[in-house]
C-alpha cells in the first residue's frame, strides 16, 4: 500500500507497517513517521496494489499527488482520496468522475473520501502530471511549494536591502527554492553558504536553480538546524503558517536557530510581514535590532550581538 501525504499524528493503527509505503517529504512530518517504525521516503517510487492521497491545499499539488498514484498503481486497483472541503476535495471529486469510475464516496466532519477502480490506459491528462515550472530567468518550481508561482515580493525586499558585501559564512534558514540565496551568492564576500529547507520540492528545485559551488543543501527542519561551526551571516523570509493557522511561533523558531548559529559579532538579516510581532523575540536573542526597510506590507530587520535571553556558547566567541 502507498500512503501519499500521510502525516505525523495521523492515526495509521489500521494499517499494516510491513506493507505501507508512506511519501511525506515535509522534514519535520517525514522524520516523526520514521520514529514510528513506518517506511518513508520524500518521492514515489516502486508499484502498488493500492494507494491512499491526502489532498494538500494547493490545487496543482493535489493533481500532481493523484497522478503519482496514477502512475504506481495498477489497471483494476484501488485509490482511495482523502480531502478537506477547505483544501478543494468537492472540485477534485468533480475533476476525477469526469475521468475514472469512482464509488464509495464517503463524506464526515468537514471532508470527503472517495474511491477510483484505475482505468486501462492513460486516463488522467498531461496537465496533472508534476513539472518544473519556469517562474524566473534561470529559476524553476514545483507544484505546492511556497511561493510556486514567483519570487515572493518579501524575498524581492530583504534581498534589495543586504548590505553590497556579506560575510563569509552564510546560512539561508528556510531557503526555498533557491532564489534569495542566489541573490546572496551575486554579492562578494561569500564562501559558503547553506540553504535549509523543509520542503524536499522546494529544496530540489533549489539543487537546480543555485549551482554555485559555494552553495550546501540541507533537508532539515530549520527550528533546530545545526552546524559544527557558528557563522556570521544567516539570512531569512521565515514562514508563519501552520496550515492554514497563522502562527508567529514559527518565525519566533526560526529567530532563536539564526542566534544559536551565529558568532556574537555574525548578523541576522530577515523579511517579515508587518503584523507580525517580532521585537520581542529578537530582543531576546539579539542586543541590536535595526528596521533597515519596509513598507506597509513587510519590515526588513538587521540584528546582531547577543540579547539578554542568549545563553548560546558559541555567541561569546568571535571567531569569523
Amino acid at each position: 500500500m502507498l500512503f501519499i501525504g500521510a502525516q505525523a499524528a495521523d492515526d495509521l493503527a489500521a494499517l499494516d507497517p510491513n506493507r505501507l509505503q508512506i511519501v511525506q517529504g515535509h522534514f519535520p512530518d517525514h522524520q516523526a513517521l520514521v520514529a514510528r517504525g513506518y517506511h518513508v521516503a520524500p518521492e514515489v517510487s516502486g508499484h502498488f496494489d493500492l494507494a491512499i492521497v491526502r489532498l494538500p491545499r494547493a490545487k496543482a499539488e493535489a493533481r500532481a499527488r493523484i497522478a503519482d498514484a496514477a502512475d504506481r498503481v495498477a489497471p483494476g486497483g484501488t485509490i482511495w482520496i482523502d480531502g478537506q472541503k477547505t483544501n478543494g476535495v468537492d472540485a477534485i471529486l468533480k475533476d476525477v468522475r469526469a475521468l475514472a469510475p469512482v464509488d464509495e464516496v464517503i463524506s464526515k466532519a468537514h471532508g470527503k473520501i472517495f474511491r477510483i477502480t484505475v482505468p486501462q490506459g492513460s486516463w488522467l491528462p498531461l496537465g496533472w502530471t508534476a513539472v518544473p515550472q519556469e517562474v524566473a530567468p534561470g529559476f524553476v518550481t514545483r507544484p505546492g511549494v511556497f511561493s510556486a508561482d514567483g519570487v515572493d515580493p518579501g524575498s524581492r525586499m530583504l534581498a534589495d536591502h543586504l548590505p553590497d558585501r556579506l560575510p563569509t559564512r552564510v546560512v539561508d534558514l528556510g531557503a526555498g527554492w533557491g532564489w534569495l540565496a542566489a541573490q546572496a551568492l551575486a554579492r562578494p564576500g561569500i564562501t559558503e553558504l547553506h540553504l535549509v529547507e523543509a520542503d524536499h520540492a522546494a529544496l530540489e528545485s533549489a539543487r537546480g536553480n543555485v549551482t554555485d559551488p559555494r552553495a550546501r543543501f540541507h533537508w532539515a527542519d530549520a527550528r533546530d538546524f545545526r552546524l559544527p561551526e557558528p557563522v556570521n551571516g544567516v539570512i531569512m523570509n521565515p514562514p508563519f503558517h501552520e496550515g492554514r493557522q497563522a502562527d508567529p511561533r514559527l518565525g519566533g523558531s526560526f529567530i532563536a536557530t539564526a542566534a544559536r548559529l551565529l558568532t556574537g559579532a555574525g548578523r541576522l538579516w530577515m523579511v517579515a510581514n508587518r503584523h507580525l510581532p517580532y521585537e520581542a523575540v529578537l530582543a531576546q536573542h539579539f542586543g541590536q535590532v535595526t528596521e533597515i526597510g519596509g513598507d506597509t506590507r513587510f519590515k526588513v530587520i538587521e540584528a546582531t550581538g547577543a540579547g539578554k535571553g542568549a545563553a548560546n556558547p558559541q555567541r561569546k566567541g568571535m571567531r569569523r
